[in-house]
C-alpha cells in the first residue's frame, strides 16, 4: 500500500510539473529516498526540486516564507511557484552539508561552519524586514511542550542513574518557555543545507518554520549527531559571526543557547536510542546519505558529549552533566564492541 501511494504521489508530481513548466520531464530522482516528500526534476533546462507534503496548507506557507525571505537574502532556495499541492523551488545543490563537511579537513570544516552559521543569522535578519512575525506560528509555546522537552532527561535515568536532586526542573522549564520573538527556520540539521555549483551554502526545508527565541536554529545544527565540529569550536564560530541586530546581548544569547542545547541534544540522543532499538545500529555513511536519525553508537556518544559540554556551561543544567557523560561512556563502549564484531 505504501509503495502504491508513493508511486501515485510521484506521478502527481510529474504531471503537475509538466503542466506548470509547459515542457516534458527529462529526468526525476529522489535525493532523500523514495519515501521523502521532495524529488529532483530535470525540466525546462534546469534542475528543480518539487515538493508534495502531506499538508498542503504547510506547503503554501513554506512557499510564502521562501518568497518573503528571498526578497532580502540569498541563503535559501528561490520559490518558483506552487501548483495545487506541489511546490517548485530552485535546486540549491547536490552536495548536502551533512555529507560534504565530512570530506573536509579541520580548516575546511571551520570555514563551512562559519558559512552555515552566518547564513542562519542572515535569514533571521531578513525575516525582521518582513511581516512574517504576524502570521507565523509560535513554536513550543505550550506548557505541555515545554514539560515534554525538559522531561527528555528522564530517559537517562535507567541508563545513567537517577537525576540529581539539585536539578531544578521548574526553573529549567521557565528558562526555555520563550514567547516567539524571532523567526526560526527550525530543523537546521546539516542535512537540510547544501552547497551549490557556485560554492554557496544555502538552507532549505522551511516546512516547520515559526517564531521563537532564535537560538533554536543553532541548537539544531550544533545538536546534529553527524556534525563533526566540536562544540567549543562552534561557539567560537558563533561569537565571530554573531549578529548584534538580533537585539539580544551576545552573552545572554549564548547563555540561553547552552540551556536549550542541553535538552535539545538530549532529545536527539533519545531519538537515536529509540531508532536503534527499533531498527538496530546503522553505519555513519548510511546516516549521512539518507539523513537518518543518528542510530550509530559513535554518533550517540558524540551527541551525549555535546549535551554534557553545554550542560556544564550553566549552574541550572550542571547537575545533568554527570548523567550525560555516563551516557557518552555507555555508547562509546557499545561502539568499541561493534567495531570488535566487525574485526572478528
Amino acid at each position: 500500500m505504501a509503495a502504491k501511494s508513493e508511486n501515485k504521489e510521484k506521478q502527481q508530481i510529474i504531471e503537475t510539473a509538466e503542466a506548470f513548466f509547459g515542457q516534458p520531464l527529462k529526468g526525476i530522482s529522489a535525493p532523500g529516498g523514495e519515501s521523502r516528500s521532495s524529488f529532483r526534476l530535470d525540466i525546462a533546462g534546469r534542475s528543480v526540486i518539487a515538493t508534495l507534503r502531506p499538508n498542503f496548507r504547510r506547503t503554501h506557507l513554506e512557499a510564502y516564507v521562501l518568497k518573503e525571505l528571498g526578497a532580502h537574502c540569498d541563503d535559501l532556495p528561490e520559490c518558483l511557484g506552487v501548483s495545487g499541492e506541489v511546490m517548485f523551488q530552485a535546486d540549491v545543490g547536490s552536495r548536502r552539508l551533512n555529507v560534504h563537511i565530512a570530506t573536509l579537513d579541520t580548516a575546511g570544516q571551520l570555514d563551512m561552519s562559519a558559512q552555515a552559521i552566518s547564513a542562519l543569522f542572515r535569514i533571521h535578519a531578513a525575516a525582521r524586514k518582513t511581516s512574517l512575525h504576524e502570521i507565523m506560528p509560535h513554536l513550543g509555546a505550550t506548557e505541555e511542550w515545554v514539560r515534554s522537552f525538559i522531561g527528555g532527561i528522564d530517559n537517562l535515568t535507567e541508563l545513567t542513574g537517577g537525576i540529581s536532586r539539585s536539578f531544578d526542573r521548574d526553573a529549567a522549564c521557565a528558562a526555555v518557555a520563550i514567547t516567539g520573538q524571532q523567526f526560526v527556520k527550525w530543523d537546521c540539521r546539516s542535512g537540510n543545507a547544501a552547497v551549490g555549483d557556485d560554492d554557496r551554502l544555502r538552507w532549505f526545508d522551511f516546512e516547520y518554520a515559526g517564531m521563537r527565541h532564535g537560538a533554536e536554529d543553532f541548537a539544531w545544527l550544533l545538536g546534529d549527531e553527524a556534525w563533526p565540529v566540536t562544540p567549543d569550536r562552534m561557539i567560537d564560530v558563533m561569537i565571530d559571526c554573531y549578529d548584534t541586530g538580533s537585539g539580544i546581548p551576545m552573552d545572554e544569547y549564548l547563555h540561553y543557547l547552552a540551556i536549550y542545547m542541553t535538552f535539545h541534544a538530549t532529545q536527539r540522543l533519545n531519538l537515536a536510542m529509540r531508532e536503534a532499538n527499533k531498527r538496530g545500529w546503522a553505519s555513519q555513511r548510511h546516516i549521512r546519505k539518507y539523513d537518518d536519525a543518528g542510530r550509530n553508537p559513535e554518533f550517540a556518544a558524540h551527541i551525549a558529549e555535546v549535551a554534557a559540554y553545554f550542560s556544564d556551561q550553566t549552574t541550572l543544567t550542571a547537575p545533568l552533566t554527570r548523567n550525560l557523560l555516563a551516557a557518552r561512556d555507555h555508547f562509546a563502549a557499545i561502539a568499541q564492541q561493534e567495531a570488535a564484531k566487525k574485526r572478528a
